[in-house]
């Protein structure tokens, strides 16, 4: 059974930082695209932040370019997402997917595979 498992989420102070893990168990996504996206209250999920297999590329929404930083170790099979200067808009539950290819996608409809999320809020 392919799961996704995210962690590293909490109450944070604007300013402040966290880093959220994605391990995945089941397979192996090392050549696999991965990304980060996240759902506010009232809204859509949307794109937060994507990596190819190898780690070579990665794009960013707008909104969090240059606060935030994915990465990922193929050993561990897992994805992180270090976000910096968080805002209070960032509060969200952050989900990581795993794409069909190997390369980075904004794309939803490119990810078969999800986690459960991870709960991230951000005071004012």
């Amino acid at each position: 059974q392919v799961q996704l498992v995210e962690s590293g989420g909490g109450l944070v102070q604007a300013k402040g930082s966290l880093r959220l893990s994605c391990a995945a168990s089941g397979r192996t996504f090392s050549n696999h695209g991965l990304g980060w996206f996240r759902q506010a209250p009232g809204k859509e999920r949307e794109f937060v932040a994507t990596i190819s297999w190898s780690g070579g590329h990665t794009y960013y929404a707008d909104s969090v370019k240059g606060r935030f930083t994915i990465s990922r170790d193929n050993a561990k099979n897992t994805v992180y997402l270090q976000m910096n200067s968080l805002k209070p808009e960032d509060t969200a539950v952050y989900t990581c997917a795993a794409a069909r290819g190997s390369i980075a996608t904004a794309q939803s409809e490119d990810y078969d595979y999800w986690g459960q999320g991870t709960q991230v809020t951000v005071s004012s």
